[in-house]
């Protein structure tokens, strides 16, 4: 049998910034320096239902009512949003920095970091293919069976939907 050579040479790190997503970023860094390969960081900020939901409870023009009497509110929100975007950006060049100096004999690049909205799932393996990654490294929560057949895991999304390999972690 003629096994196939693999190169990986760019990999998807997605995280949700959980402890589980610190710990799977070790195998992300190994595989990246085992293969050469660089890293692609991404932080999706999972987004609430849109208007398209709240127009099917209440009509147009009450939604243009309570869009009005909210405005400076909303846009407030949505400024300190966007500082939020940067912050989480900030937190996560500094821990890519701190994980270089840490692991001196682990080298890796971070060819960008990337912060995006939508369902993560989705956004993930959009970006896996945008980016052309040979491999998404991502940490699961494992809340158990009856979580995932209620709600579904991002994981369990990613590894059923995605054309590239996944590699999963958990905690130990």
């Amino acid at each position: 049998m003629n096994l196939p050579n693999i190169q990986i040479k760019k990999i998807l790190y997605a995280t949700d910034l959980s402890e589980t997503a610190v710990h799977s970023f070790a195998y992300a860094v190994s595989l990246a320096n085992m293969y050469d390969a660089g890293i692609t960081i991404l932080h999706v900020l999972a987004e609430i239902p849109g208007e398209e939901f709240i127009t099917n409870m209440i009509d147009s023009g009450t939604w243009n009512e309570i869009k009005a009497r909210h405005y400076s509110e909303a846009r407030d929100q949505l400024i300190g949003k966007k500082r939020d975007n940067v912050a989480i950006k900030e937190v996560l060049q500094a821990f890519s920095e701190e994980a270089k100096a840490d692991g001196e004999d682990q080298a890796f690049v971070t060819d960008e970091i990337l912060i995006k909205n939508g369902d993560p799932a989705e956004i993930i393996i959009e970006t896996a293919k945008e980016q052309n990654c040979d491999l998404i490294v991502m940490g699961t929560h494992g809340h158990g069976a009856i979580t995932d057949v209620l709600i579904g895991s991002t994981a369990k999304r990613v590894v059923r939907q995605s054309t590239i390999p996944v590699l999963v972690i958990r905690l130990p």
